[in-house]
């Protein structure tokens, strides 16, 4: 047996390497010329307008939230099969959410359940809707826009799965879209997050959220006699006319997501080649397992296959255990956060058959660029070994 085969993991060679030691020997590590330079690049990679550094994609979807005025006494949908964080932003504002279900065969939330959850919010204050582009697919946006559109919602699509299709950032169905660059994603800066938005108004609003809320610029500074020496602005003077968060994204940091976003297209081409490779070879182990429903565009994040394991007789339990016995890594993407302890104290049981059921089947298998064709082939031979094909 070859080494372990993780889901998903990072690539990283020497040219990224030589720009992190670059920006080591340079002389600002945390916010410097880097930053905006990796915000710019990102900016055109995503087809955005604007781009919005910060340190992880919890603090993007935090951002999102706070950029528009999310707090307590308001709502946002957020579909239940997605990562804690989509949900917790809400909570980080004071805000309540209100759980959607998903398409059970993709994970997605469908224009359907987003009606149905409106129909659910009853008389809390909606204020906006979180879609997840779950595995990297995109949600139906323009049907989600109409809905949104009628009932007065906000848009921020948390594309935290989808950066490499084309024009994702620009978030036309919507104010923001959210990207993360953990490292399992499609370009890696060891841990950072990423808004974009085609409103100034609102990169400007998150790049002070970022950073304590704190303003510097004169106009922006209401105390002119501790602001101003004569008609001459003081250079140490700041002020704080709302609380913000220190979310910023270091230099030496971004000096790695420059670098990583130059091979963005390569990374996206071998994840289509590995995933049509899948596709191939477990096409004969269906209906036992099989791939997730598809609908274009496709992001490639994450190679997400249903398994009917009582049709097997076993469990996803024992069925990941035998593969990692095989040096092969599996995960589970995601526990609907609807059955999380905190949310039921806070809002109750519900009944979400889709994301259930999508739940008890998923199970993701390795994925990421630096996957040889033999580790494909070596991942689908065990499948079909457990399967019994």
């Amino acid at each position: 047996m070859s080494g372990f085969l993780p889901y998903g993991r990072q690539a990283i060679d020497d040219d990224d390497v030589a720009a992190v030691a670059a920006a080591l020997r340079a002389d600002m590590l945390t916010t410097g010329p880097l930053v905006e330079a990796f915000e710019r690049d990102f900016a055109a990679a995503a087809g955005a307008a604007h781009a919005v550094a910060c340190n992880s994609g919890t603090a993007a979807l935090h951002l999102a939230a706070m950029a528009l005025g999310m707090g307590p006494g308001d709502a946002a949908i957020v579909p239940s099969v997605t990562f804690l964080a989509t949900a917790n932003a809400m909570r980080f504002c004071g805000a309540d959410v209100v759980f959607a279900d998903v398409d059970p065969d993709s994970g997605l939330l469908t224009p359907a359940t987003l009606e149905a959850a409106i129909a659910r919010a009853g008389a809390k204050r909606l204020k906006a809707v979180f879609p997840v582009h779950l595995n990297g697919q995109l949600c139906d946006m323009p049907a989600i826009e109409t809905i949104a559109s009628r009932h007065g919602l906000a848009i921020v699509e948390d594309a935290c799965h989808a950066l490499g299709l084309a024009d994702v950032g620009a978030a036309r169905h919507g104010g923001m879209a959210c990207f993360s660059t953990h490292p399992v994603k499609a370009v890696a800066t060891g841990e950072g997050g990423v808004v974009t938005t085609p409103r100034a108004e609102l990169a400007a609003r998150m790049r002070m959220l970022r950073s304590h809320g704190m303003v510097r610029h004169p106009a922006a500074l209401a105390n002119r006699e501790l602001a101003y020496d004569g008609d001459t602005p003081n250079p140490w003077y700041y002020e704080m006319p709302e609380i913000g968060w220190n979310y910023r994204l270091p230099d030496v940091l971004c000096a790695l997501g420059i670098s990583q976003l130059r091979k963005l297209g390569r990374f996206f081409a071998r994840r289509q080649a590995i995933a049509a490779t899948y596709d191939r070879l477990l096409a004969p182990l269906a209906p036992a397992l099989r791939p997730i429903a598809r609908r274009a565009p496709h992001g490639w994040h994450l190679y997400a296959v249903l398994i009917d394991f009582a049709a097997l007789g076993t469990t996803r339990a024992r069925f990941m255990a035998a593969l990692r016995e095989q040096g092969i890594g599996t995960q589970v993407h995601y526990i609907p956060v609807h059955h999380q302890p905190y949310y039921l104290d806070h809002g109750g049981r519900l009944d979400l058959p889709g994301a259930d059921a999508y739940y008890a089947r998923c199970l993701s298998i390795p994925f990421y660029p630096a996957m040889r064709d033999e580790d494909v082939a070596r991942v689908a031979d065990a499948l079909a070994a457990l399967v019994g094909r």
